[in-house]
């Protein structure tokens, strides 16, 4: 009797369970037609267009406006010098004397020369005047026939010719000998060294008793007696990056800062440009003029400039968190009659919260303000434009 229940039991059991599984497949199969997910909502943004104007902090160097190595133009000894680093010097001020008595010796020997030639001159000069008055006073007689032979006459007019080429050719002589000693006299005069312009005395290598020469005479003499700078206005080189290099205007204000004085700034003119990119650098030597005349600033200081960057042309932006990055691409999304496209782009500068962006846009697209490749292309969208807050954020 209990071995025949056992089979019903079975039975009941198995047809139970499988009643209970098509059940749940049915229920499953309900909930997710019930749950299929919305088509999703994009915030988007306007493609924008305009002409890049910010700034940008880039290195510069202050050097002075005039700059000079002062070497001696002979080779002497320092007699005396009247100036030491920091002092302040008037143009052709003396700042030091040198003795070289071989160019005393020199003069002295050009001056003789010069007496000499002028006494040979002054001694041509009056033998002509003999000659030409016996020659006139021998023409004279010679109108009356027979008085004065013809070979006479002829002597004296030749001998008159050759005494005013002799005169002629101790004059150049005399003239060169006045030349030698006003040489050697301005030789001399560099013996006295004098400041070139205006400034301060930055740096001083000499002392009395000191051998000095000019730049090209040895390697001892590679150094400068001294340096003088004029600092009362002074140049600000900046090196700016071939990037920014476009747009420059001469006579725009450009401030900067310098670590002496970290809570000021300071202004200075663009004045020159080089139009000419080093290309180990890839920058562009840009000149400011600062006005110095008060001193506060040096030359060597490396200030921070608050360089203005502009573009020549209109051009697109983006907000910057509508820029997406993978390993593969930089690309914005476009959402075009509600679907999304990549469009790749390459970025550019930072204006406030939008970036400059360069591909295959053009002023109107609407792009998605949060970029991410989450946002596959190709995806059916509903767009909301987006707020001036969201659409400017990050």
């Amino acid at each position: 009797m209990t071995q025949a229940r056992i089979p019903l039991i079975l039975t009941i059991c198995t047809t139970l369970s499988f009643c209970a599984s098509c059940g749940t497949n049915s229920g499953s199969s309900t909930s997710a037609q019930g749950t299929a997910s919305p088509t999703p909502t994009v915030e988007v943004a306007k493609v924008t267009s305009k002409k890049l104007s910010i700034a940008t902090r880039l290195p510069g160097e202050l050097q002075a406006y005039e700059a000079v190595a002062v070497f001696p133009k002979v080779t002497a000894y320092v007699d005396s010098i009247s100036v030491d680093r920091g002092s302040r010097v008037k143009t052709g001020q003396l700042m030091a004397r040198l003795v070289a008595p071989e160019v005393a010796a020199q003069r002295a020997e050009a001056q003789s020369k010069l007496q000499a030639a002028e006494a040979q001159r002054a001694e041509a000069e009056a033998k002509l005047a003999s000659d030409q008055s016996t020659y006139e006073r021998l023409k004279s007689a010679s109108a009356t026939p027979g008085v004065v032979a013809g070979n006479d006459l002829e002597i004296a007019q030749k001998g008159t010719e050759a005494d005013r080429a002799r005169l002629e050719a101790l004059r150049e002589s005399a003239e060169a000998a006045k030349s030698a000693l006003k040489s050697v006299t301005e030789i001399e005069g560099y013996l006295q060294v004098r400041a070139p312009f205006d400034g301060i005395v930055t740096e001083r290598n000499v002392h009395p008793g000191s051998l000095v020469g000019p730049a090209t005479s040895g390697s001892g003499a590679a150094m400068p007696m001294l340096r003088v700078e004029k600092t009362a206005r002074l140049r600000l080189v900046v090196p700016v990056p071939e990037k920014y290099a476009t747009g420059i205007n001469v006579g725009s204000k450009v401030e900067f800062s310098v670590p002496a004085f970290p809570s000021q700034k300071f202004a200075g003119t663009i004045a020159r440009v080089a139009h000419s990119v080093d290309v180990k650098t890839r920058t562009m030597p840009v000149e400011l003029d600062v006005n110095n005349s008060d001193g506060r600033l040096s030359s060597g200081m490396f200030p921070e400039v608050l360089w203005p960057v502009r573009r020549t042309e209109p051009t697109l932006f983006v907000p910057v968190s509508a820029v997406a990055r993978t390993t593969e691409a930089t690309f914005v999304i476009r959402i075009r009659e509600g679907n999304t496209e990549w469009v790749n782009v390459q970025t550019g500068e930072l204006d406030g919260k939008s970036i400059e962006v360069f591909g295959g846009l053009r002023e109107g697209d609407e792009v998605a303000v949060r970029g991410t490749d989450e946002l596959r292309a190709g995806t059916h969208v509903v767009t909301k434009q987006a707020s001036d807050a969201h659409s400017t954020a990050r």
